[in-house]
C-alpha cells in the first residue's frame, strides 16, 4: 500500500503518556524532526516539563476518558493544526497473580491499556480519513505476542490493541491512513521497574522512540524492538507446547509474579493513587 507520505517538519504530532519513559523519548525525537508536538499525561507537571524541554505544548489526559481524549485532541488541533500523527502510548503493567490483583486494578489495565487506544482511534480516524492522509501508531508489547505468568490481563489488553491495530490497519489504508503496532520487549521506565523479566532483553525508551518515528516513513505493520524478539515470539507461537513449557521452566518465567524491590512497591503505590484519582 502506497500512503501518501508525511514530511515530519511541521508535522502535527500528539502523543499520549508523553510526560516520561517512552513517551518522553519518542515527543524529543520527534521535535528533533521538526514537528510540533502536543503531550497529553495523567500528571500535567510532567507533560509540561517534556513541552518545555522540546518546545511542545502540554495537556492534562485521561486517555481512559473519553472526554479527557477528545479535549487533548482539540487542544493539540488548534495549537498545530490538523493531525498527522497520534501516538498511543500512555500504559501501565501491574503484576501478579491473576486471583490476586483485585478487580479495580484489572479494570484499570482494560480502560487505560485498550479503551485509551480506542478513544484515541475513534477522535483521530474521522479526520485523518477526511483529509486522506494520516498515521496512527499503537505502541503495544511484546506481550501482546507473548503470555507471561503474573501479566495476564495486561497480555489480555496487549493481545487486543495487536488485534485492533490489525483490523484498523485494513479498514482505513484506502483511505490513506496507516497503523502500526510497536511492539517492545521489556523498556527500562517505570513500567518495568523493580521486575526481572529475564531472560527477555531490556530496551532503552530512545529504542522505542526510534521504531515510532521510522514507522511515519516505512509504515509497516508491526515493529518489534528489538527487531529478532518479534521472530522469536513467532517461533514461540509454533513450538509444541511441551517444548515451550520445558524451556520456560528452564528460564525460570515466573518472575513476573511476584517482586519486592522497592521500585515495584512505589509503582504500585502510584497506580493506587491513579484509582483513587479516578473515583
Amino acid at each position: 500500500m502506497n500512503y501518501p507520505k508525511i514530511n515530519l517538519d511541521g508535522a502535527s504530532v500528539a502523543i499520549t503518556g508523553g510526560g516520561a519513559g517512552i513517551g518522553r523519548a519518542v515527543a524529543k525525537l520527534f521535535a528533533s524532526k521538526g514537528a510540533r508536538v502536543a503531550i497529553g499525561d495523567l500528571n500535567k507537571a510532567a507533560a509540561e516539563e517534556t513541552a518545555e524541554m522540546i518546545g511542545g505544548t502540554a495537556h492534562h489526559l485521561d486517555v481512559a476518558d473519553r472526554g479527557s481524549f477528545e479535549s487533548f485532541v482539540a487542544a493539540a488541533e488548534k495549537a498545530h493544526g490538523p493531525l498527522h500523527v497520534l501516538v498511543n502510548n500512555a500504559g501501565l503493567m501491574p503484576n501478579g497473580g491473576f486471583l490476586e490483583l483485585s478487580d479495580a486494578t484489572d479494570r484499570l489495565q482494560i480502560d487505560v491499556n485498550l479503551g485509551g487506544v480506542l478513544n484515541g482511534l475513534k477522535l483521530a480516524l474521522p479526520g485523518m480519513a477526511e483529509r486522506g492522509f494520516g498515521h496512527v501508531v499503537n505502541v503495544a508489547s511484546l506481550a501482546g505476542k507473548f503470555p507471561v505468568k503474573g501479566l495476564a490481563v495486561y497480555n489480555a489488553t496487549k493481545f487486543a490493541v495487536v488485534g485492533l491495530t490489525a483490523a484498523t490497519r485494513l479498514e482505513f489504508a484506502d483511505a490513506g491512513v496507516s497503523i502500526t503496532a510497536v511492539l517492545p520487549s521489556a523498556v527500562d521506565t517505570a513500567l518495568a521497574s523493580g521486575l526481572d523479566m529475564r531472560p527477555i532483553p531490556k530496551v532503552q525508551p530512545e529504542d522505542v522512540a526510534r521504531a515510532v518515528v521510522d514507522s511515519v516513513h516505512n509504515r509497516r505493520a508491526e515493529i518489534a524492538v528489538p527487531g529478532y524478539v518479534g521472530v522469536l515470539a513467532a517461533a514461540a507461537g509454533i513450538t509444541p507446547e511441551p517444548v515451550l513449557n520445558r524451556i520456560r521452566r528452564l528460564v525460570r518465567d515466573d518472575r513476573a509474579l511476584h517482586s519486592d524491590r522497592p521500585e515495584r512497591t512505589e509503582y504500585r503505590a502510584n497506580l493506587e493513587a491513579q484509582q483513587g484519582s479516578r473515583r
